[in-house]
């Protein structure tokens, strides 16, 4: 008797495993690519020839119904790969202490939700 419970697992686990490990993302993926074949592919750019990234990576979102992005270093008017190291500004640095008051006061004018607000 438990070997047959034993199998039906077994058998259970396999064919789970296959059908939603295997064939759903390749039939999700195969339907994306016939409909959507440029943003399937991650909008790549190209350059002679070479990919040189993607059109959706460090795009900026400024409505109030986004979630902010991390900040970054990755130039002052937008995303430039070029510079896209950290600033390596310690916690005790006044230049990141500045920057990030100021991020939490735009942040602030900005909130959609708050937790005064909507919890009491």
């Amino acid at each position: 008797m438990i070997k047959k419970h034993l199998l039906t697992a077994w058998l259970m686990t396999f064919w789970t495993t296959v059908l939603l490990g295997v064939i759903y993302p390749l039939f999700v993926r195969a339907g994306a690519g016939l409909l959507f074949p440029d943003k399937a592919q991650g909008q790549l750019l190209h350059r002679n020839g070479n990919v040189i990234g993607s059109r959706i990576i460090g795009q900026p979102f400024t409505g109030p119904g986004y979630f902010h992005s991390r900040p970054s270093s990755a130039g002052s008017a937008g995303y430039d790969a070029t510079s896209s190291q950290g600033s390596n500004l310690g916690p005790t640095n006044r230049k990141l202490v500045e920057r990030i008051t100021a991020d939490v006061q735009g942040c602030r004018g900005r909130l959609i939700w708050s937790p005064r607000r909507h919890l009491g």
